[in-house]
């Protein structure tokens, strides 16, 4: 806290929203700094197309001129859950709402879903012109109920049905002062941060006019502009204009900001709201006691000297009443110290965002607090080209009204704003803000590969973002992609469509992203969760020369495992490890020693367990291990079954030993063990079951040389294995004296993380890992690798080979199982050092692609990026007018004109599961619907399944218990539970009524009409 603060400062961390002309807050600063309004002029065509006859857009009075939002109409419906139909009775300032919400928290870094972390929600919306003038009556939503149209339209439910979608667990409280009623909810969610009754705080609101298009009438001292234009606190102002849009905040206390690295554009010394009482000339009047009163107390509050304040944010509505009240009240309470008017010399600037979008109404407060905080952020006083006649009221007071953009003066204190926000009733607020020093940008961390992740929840969502996040990234090259992959991994929501991207820098992230056929960026779907990541670990015989030499380079947290693993080993060898794999230069020596049994396998154990640690590092956290021979003693060590200076000792004598014995060579035959086993000549044996029809075999080189030569004489596909040592065979028994020694002076511990046993290829028991035999038959026995991978399979991980080259990765997706699994490899699989810190990062992407956990690093900045990229589908009830066409409302826009009474349904001619299907089409407003679909997942609730079981009762006349929905949810199912009470199991029939069906059957067709007109005329029918 520095010696200006108070420590009761709230940051403002996020913004988000839409205004007339500006589809974002960067392109409505834009729009500022230009003074470019962005009021709509109606043509002739379209005002005719509104509604509007002849007379009302001739009238004198008519001003065709309105700051008009485009698309109001459309929603990304599916995104949230609603169906069509929903969507469509849902008021667009709620749906507007809910998009600005997502977008401001996403874009603030705080959408992750954090459960310690309480998200409050303080919001308004105008009354709903939605509801006034295209539903309420409207004879084409005979089949939707008032409470439905009340809850899908009513104000107070903005706030909560926000939380309820975005899953926000604080406050969630409505705001309703009319004008002010934005800047009222900034005060309240900044109060709420004060006294932690949330973390973070969103505060906003939302305004559609309807019917839109029209226009307004002006009327003479009315508050609405005679020409179509708002010119606050000039002398040519003749009131104000309408507009339609959404803004948001989002509050953080600083300290808090602070300490997590989000962004702060600004921050809230202090606020205050009252009410003019009576003390005005009437209730829709402004007052200069109240607005006074206000504005004082927010300064007290902030604790600041009025002077150090260079620019304020007025209400600015360019009437003549309001403009002249509102300058009084600024003189008055803004006034130098010793209360002289003059001496001030219009040092503070003056200005309204209405007379760039218009008047939002109840976003009007913050979409001010908006421009203001951006004002701030840039340290630039924003213009008001259009004041080029002063009102009387500035000439000699301390504000002035800047026709261009001036840089912020220096007023011996931090750049310092101020925002007013009045509502008709007398709620008046008042905010002031402070600008924060600009915090000293980390650098990006040493590594050369960042991994960017990006998710949505269909693919034509997912490119958007692809796309959105290149613009972005090639527009600003310097951010620190530490930073944006640190926003986009740990702040954000994830999805099934999902990307991950692999750059060093900014610049070359956006040439990839925008690449479609780079190998550094991949897409897939997450159709599940896995179990969790197994990490496996290949033996001897992946080594490489150079393997891990880049990584040594370019990642501190492998470098730092790698030279602790080789500072431990040189006690053991008689060779620096870091010399022998990681050399100086450009060129990668030829390392022969590395095919030496005794380095090979500590020089694979360093590598593999550096390479884990990187992993971990990376967010992979391991939820089983398994190894291939050499590779069970780095997974045993990180499990804990070995502490890692016991392990590299263990590993540096087991390869001592094994290299002492007699050569042998190894064959790989492409069999499974039993059909091996029944070929195997004297001298050979299985060392090693690696897939179902791969399988090891090991012993002294000349038999194993005749063994290779028999099976390819049979047909039998085999291939000699890179070793210089029939491992796993009785050719190593002479080392197991000298191995057991060893290992009696080894404490063991049973494994922290479960670990696939070499040996018996089921889970490592606590009994074994602290047996010493058992690593002697460890390296004894055959590797039971395919018994491995079929438990890890079976289990459902995901799979991660950590080490070189791809061995074991490709034994594993020999097994039909892994299909369906990931299965994954870090390091580069031409089995050289280039590229390798991009193969590890693409593999923790790769996994998170999958679905699998990924824990990623924390410790970075939350930097603004693009957001969500909503569809913008068409959800909209056309007004109602009787001489149009009546379609339905609530289906699509192609379906066919529905009954006139769609809740009036005779009874069916058609079969139970037609009818089922036609109430789902109507009441869920989706048009193809098959017989196994889910009433839920279509986007039904409870509350419209009573609706459909009230329809079925209906027409068939059936007792359906109400909660029949819930218990046959598709079509099929609830067609089944009506026809079964619909037709119910007719009664065994008698012997009589069997005999009398055999003699109708018998009868021919003339005597049966002869009979059945008999019948009719005792029974009085004879017109029949």
């Amino acid at each position: 806290m520095t010696d200006q603060e108070t420590g009761l400062e709230i940051a403002i961390v996020g913004m988000a929203g839409r205004f007339p002309g500006a589809a974002d807050v960067d392109e409505l600063w834009r729009r500022v700094l230009a003074g470019q309004e962005t009021i709509t002029r109606f043509t002739d065509a379209e005002l005719a197309a509104a509604g509007l006859s002849v007379q009302e857009r001739r009238h004198p009075d008519h001003v065709p001129a309105h700051g008009a939002l485009p698309e109001v109409d459309r929603f990304d419906a599916g995104f949230f859950g609603y169906s069509p139909r929903d969507a469509r009775l849902l008021d667009p300032q709620q749906r507007l709402f809910l998009h600005m919400a997502w977008t401001a928290l996403e874009r603030a870094g705080h959408l992750a879903g954090d459960p310690g972390r309480l998200v409050g929600v303080y919001a308004a919306a105008a009354a709903s012109g939605y509801l006034l003038h295209h539903l309420f009556r409207n004879p084409r939503l005979d089949s939707v109920s008032e409470y439905e149209l009340l809850l899908a339209n009513d104000k107070d439910s903005l706030p909560t049905r926000v939380a309820y979608h975005l899953d926000l667990r604080g406050p969630a409280v409505a705001v309703q002062t009319a004008c002010s009623s934005s800047l009222v909810a900034v005060h309240l969610a900044a109060q709420a941060l004060l006294s932690r009754e949330c973390d973070v705080a969103l505060a906003g609101a939302a305004h559609v006019l309807l019917p839109a298009g029209t226009g307004y009438r002006h009327e003479a001292g009315g508050i609405m502009s005679r020409d179509g234009h708002c010119r606050p606190f000039d002398v040519r102002a003749t009131g104000t204009v309408g507009g339609d849009g959404a803004a948001a905040v989002v509050l953080r206390r600083l300290a808090d900001a602070r300490d997590d690295g989000d962004t702060v554009y600004a921050v809230i010394r202090g606020s205050a709201i009252n009410n003019d009482g009576r003390v005005k000339v009437g209730f829709t009047a402004p007052g200069v006691d109240g607005q006074v009163a206000a504005i004082r107390a927010a300064q007290e509050v902030a604790e600041v000297d009025p002077t150090t304040i260079g620019y304020v944010e007025a209400h600015g509505t360019g009437t003549e009443l309001g403009d002249q009240i509102e300058l009084r009240a600024l003189t008055e309470a803004f006034h130098s110290a010793d209360g002289g008017r003059g001496a001030d010399g219009g040092r503070c600037a003056l200005g309204s965002v209405k007379s760039i979008v218009g008047h939002l109404d109840v976003a009007a407060g913050v979409t001010g607090l908006i421009k203001a905080t951006l004002a701030l952020h840039h340290r630039v006083v924003p213009p008001s080209p259009y004041c080029t006649e002063p009102h009387p009221e500035l000439a000699g007071g301390p504000f002035r009204v800047p026709t261009t953009p001036q840089p912020w003066p220096d007023l011996g204190a931090p750049p310092r704003a101020a925002v007013s926000s009045f509502g008709i009733g007398g709620t008046n607020a008042h905010v002031v803000l402070q600008a924060v020093e600009p915090e000293d940008r980390a650098p990006d961390d040493e590594r050369s590969a960042h991994v960017l992740v990006l998710s949505a929840r269909d693919a034509d969502a997912l490119d958007r973002a692809r796309a959105q996040l290149a613009t972005h990234l090639d527009a600003n090259p310097d951010v620190p992609l530490a930073d944006v992959a640190y926003t986009l991994a740990r702040t954000r929501r994830a999805f099934g469509h999902r990307l991950v991207a692999v750059a060093p820098d900014a610049r070359t992230a956006a040439a990839r992203l925008a690449d479609r056929d780079s190998s550094l960026v991949r897409t897939g779907v997450a159709t599940g969760t896995p179990a969790g990541v197994a990490l496996l670990f290949p033996g001897q015989g992946a080594q490489y020369a150079g393997m891990g030499r880049t990584l040594y380079c370019t990642e501190p947290v492998y470098r730092a495992a790698f030279d602790r693993c080789a500072d431990l080993l040189r006690p053991h060898l008689d060779v620096d490890l870091r010399t022998l794999l990681c050399p100086p230069g450009e060129a990668v020596p030829a390392a022969p020693e590395l095919d030496e049994t005794r380095l090979t396998q500590p020089a694979l154990f360093a590598v593999e367990y550096a390479l884990a640690e990187l992993l971990r590092h990376r967010g992979v956290r391991p939820a089983a291990l398994a190894g291939h021979s050499l590779g069970e003693y780095v997974a045993a060590c990180l499990a804990g079954v070995l502490t890692l200076p016991d392990a590299l000792a263990t590993v540096a004598v087991r390869g001592r030993l094994m290299q002492a014995q007699a050569p042998g060579s190894m064959l790989s035959v492409a069999l499974g063990v039993d059909e091996v086993t029944a070929l195997l000549p004297d001298g050979v044996e299985v060392a090693a079951l690696n897939a179902p029809r791969l399988t090891t075999v090991s012993g002294a080189t000349a038999a194993v040389v005749a063994f290779a030569a028999d099976l390819r004489g049979r047909g039998v596909a085999c291939r000699e294995v890179r070793t210089s040592h029939a491992f796993h065979s009785a050719m190593m028994e002479p080392a197991l004296a000298g191995f057991a020694a060893h290992l009696r002076e080894i404490p063991l511990r049973p494994p922290s993380i479960p670990v696939v046993s070499n040996v018996t290829g089921r889970w490592l028991t606590d009994d074994e890992a602290t047996d010493p035999d058992y690593w002697l038959r460890q390296l004894r026995r055959p590797v039971n690798f395919t018994a491995a991978a079929d438990l890890l399979l079976g289990e459902r991980y995901a799979l991660l080979e950590v080490g070189p080259g791809r061995t074991l990765a490709t034994l594993v997706r020999q097994h039909e199982a892994a299909r369906k699994a990931p299965v994954v490899t870090s390091l580069p699989v031409d089995r050289t050092p280039s590229g390798e810190d991009d193969a590890v990062a693409l593999a923790v992407g790769r996994l998170w692609l999958a679905g699998a956990p990924v824990d990623w690093p924390a410790g970075r900045r939350r930097v603004p990026l693009p957001t969500y990229p909503f569809a913008g589908e068409r959800h909209w009830v056309d007004a109602y007018r009787p001489d149009r066409v009546v379609v339905d409302a609530t289906a699509p826009d192609t379906a066919a004109p529905p009954p006139t009474a769609p809740d009036v349904v005779t009874a069916p001619t058609d079969e139970p599961y037609e009818v089922v299907r036609r109430i789902w089409v109507d009441l869920l407003g989706v048009d193809e619907i098959g017989p196994d679909d889910d009433f839920f997942e279509l986007g039904g609730h409870s509350l419209l399944g009573t609706r459909v079981v009230a329809r079925l009762r209906d027409t068939f006349g059936v007792d359906l218990p109400p909660g029949a929905i819930f218990e046959s949810p598709t079509p099929a199912a609830l067609a089944r539970t009506v026809a079964a009470l619909v037709r119910p199991a007719a009664p065994a029939p008698d012997d009589d009524l069997t005999d009398l069906l055999a003699e109708i059957r018998a009868m021919s067709p003339e005597s049966l009409a002869r009979e059945l007109h008999l019948a009719r005329h005792e029974e009085g029918q004879t017109d029949g």
